[in-house]
């Protein structure tokens, strides 16, 4: 997992947030997308503390590896307690951005492509944002998730890019950022489409983004 992030020495976990929160505000300002304080904060720490391995994967029938998204987002809908269903669709919209952000080129040889991540994660948050609307002690938590929905695919670009700058590749599967751009409208794959030479055809995409 950590070998994701691999780029020079190993970085301390304080100097792992930092460079986290540095790689952060670079990729928001590449792309110019706003991000409040508080979100700019939830990524970096949801970066960092996805580089344990535990924090992603756990023990299944088939040996480690990652829970589905909808046996999480099962197990939420069944929970009596709203301390623990906030708890799991927590989990279910951060494990859904980081895959998103940062795997998606592997997950076009999967069952399921980064669009099915990003309507599941952003309906997580989604969810998340309504249930703490109205609760003064969570008010600005409900503001926050709500930015995470609304521009869910922005942050998938933002991750997109730092984990990129990361691996410090500089390849370009061009049909790749076309299949993502078609699914999810996505802005930093349209961006290098062109940087590629490629315009994209707005009316060739299914729907419009929002």
């Amino acid at each position: 997992m950590s070998s994701e992030f691999s780029a020079g020495p190993v970085l301390t976990h304080t100097s792992l947030r930092e460079y986290f929160h540095g790689e952060l505000s670079e990729a928001l300002h590449n792309q110019q997308i706003s991000a409040e304080h508080e979100t700019i904060h939830y990524l970096t720490n949801l970066l960092t503390v996805f580089t344990r391995s535990e924090a992603l994967f756990e023990p299944t029938d088939n040996g480690v590896d990652i829970k589905p998204l909808a046996l999480t987002y099962g197990e939420a809908l069944n929970e009596n307690s709203a301390l623990e269903r906030t708890r799991l669709l927590q989990k279910l919209g951060d494990t859904a951005l980081f895959i998103a952000g940062v795997f998606s080129d592997s997950l076009k040889t999967k069952l399921v492509d980064v669009d099915y991540y990003i309507a599941m994660g952003g309906s997580a948050y989604s969810s998340l944002s309504d249930a703490m609307r109205g609760y003064r002690a969570v008010s600005r938590a409900a503001f926050l998730f709500e930015e995470l929905t609304h521009k869910f695919t922005d942050f998938v670009d933002v991750l997109n890019e730092v984990s990129e700058s990361a691996r410090a590749s500089q390849d370009r599967d061009i049909l790749r950022l076309y299949e993502v751009w078609l699914k999810t409208g996505s802005r930093r794959a349209e961006a290098l489409l062109r940087r590629e030479g490629i315009e994209p055809l707005t009316d060739s995409r299914p729907g419009t983004r929002h």
